[in-house]
């Protein structure tokens, strides 16, 4: 219950404040001001606009198929939503602490994928249906080498339980690089990204590949204003409408968290211990109380607000690719560079257990 508790009022509160914060990241970059009228710095705009949006009218066209276009929405926020089920917010504490967690979580996008197909179909728009075919063809094609990247990963830690894969990123939890035992520092010292080098190869995959699934630009595609309106979501208004433009945000959050559970540590201080000088230990959440807990989500939400500050600059600094570019990354660049990685991944861990 505390972590259901942790998850959800989280992620609509980061929802309604990235945005607002992408405005003004957006506004620093092109030297604008960005919203600064509705309450300190603009701070209460996102929630003035999402008041306005709720009190609009809900517009269903008459040739609408109605039932999935009422379905998509629900089926986009639902399954974003689910996913964060599976993370390890602190020691011990996880809304579903499955051994199969990375499994469910690659089944997740998958349905996430339903949520875009049912809103172009049920649009019967052909702005919507040609952002729709776009949009699945894009998420599929990047779930593939995104896959295989959790794949090297779970067969460095053996396991495809969150839970373990970031324990062992942290104190004692047996990191090693060249026999020297990191484990015994923690902090950056015992992350995937320091402790397993060749990670940062999956790092680079994992990156363009979470930029796509969250069809973020230069892979924004389902949306795609400048060519087809508003994508999937020309057809709805009002509160639907904010339904699934909160869902981007929160499928970045969810891909922060992601890239933070494989390669950061997940919940664990970045800070190691250095002699005499435990900052781990004192800064790691790792003590399976409630103070354990407050600190391990800190640190997890901070990791993936980084990251969807990564994903906000690259919105505004770099154009929309092509659509054939876009296939082309994804079979002909990152898939063969993914199989690689899983394939040096599995030497190494042979080597690793031989030696």
């Amino acid at each position: 219950m505390l972590q259901l508790l942790a998850i959800l009022p989280s992620c609509l509160f980061f929802a309604l404040y990235a945005i607002w914060g992408e405005r003004k990241i957006s506004a620093f970059i092109q030297d604008r001001y960005g919203p600064n009228e509705v309450g300190p710095k603009g701070l209460f705009q996102t929630l003035a606009d999402i008041l306005k949006l709720m009190q609009k009218e809900d517009i269903v066209a008459k040739n609408n198929h109605k039932f999935f276009f009422k379905l998509a929405p629900i089926v986009l926020f639902v399954s974003v939503f689910i996913g964060f089920a599976v993370f390890p917010l602190g020691k011990g504490f996880s809304a579903s602490p499955i051994e199969v967690g990375a499994y469910f979580l690659l089944a997740i996008l998958g349905i996430d994928i339903l949520g875009f197909l049912f809103a172009a179909w049920g649009s019967n728009s052909k702005f919507s249906m040609l952002a729709g075919m776009r949009t699945v063809a894009q998420m599929l094609s990047y779930e593939i080498p995104m896959s295989l990247v959790v794949l090297a990963i779970v067969m460095w830690h053996q396991s495809m339980n969150f839970e373990v894969i970031a324990s062992e990123q942290g104190l004692g939890g047996g990191a090693q690089l060249f026999g020297m035992d990191l484990g015994r520092y923690g902090g950056f010292l015992s992350w995937n990204i320091i402790a397993y080098p060749l990670s940062i190869i999956g790092f680079v995959i994992f990156i363009i590949c979470a930029l796509a699934e969250s069809n973020r630009t230069p892979f924004d595609h389902a949306e795609a204003e400048s060519e087809l309106i508003a994508g999937v979501m020309t057809e709805y208004s009002g509160f639907r409408f904010s339904i699934m433009a909160l869902s981007e945000y929160i499928m970045m959050l969810m891909m922060g968290f992601l890239g933070a559970v494989l390669f950061f540590g997940g919940y664990h201080s970045p800070f190691p211990n250095i002699g005499n000088l435990e900052l781990n230990t004192w800064t790691s959440g790792v003590s399976g109380e409630f103070s354990g807990f407050a600190l391990g989500f800190f640190w997890l939400f901070l990791k993936a607000i980084v990251w969807v500050m990564i994903c906000m600059w690259v919105r505004w600094s770099y154009p929309r690719v092509r659509i054939d570019q876009l296939m082309h990354l994804s079979w002909k660049v990152l898939t063969p560079f993914a199989m690689g990685f899983v394939v040096l991944t599995g030497l190494f861990k042979i080597i690793q257990v031989m030696s």
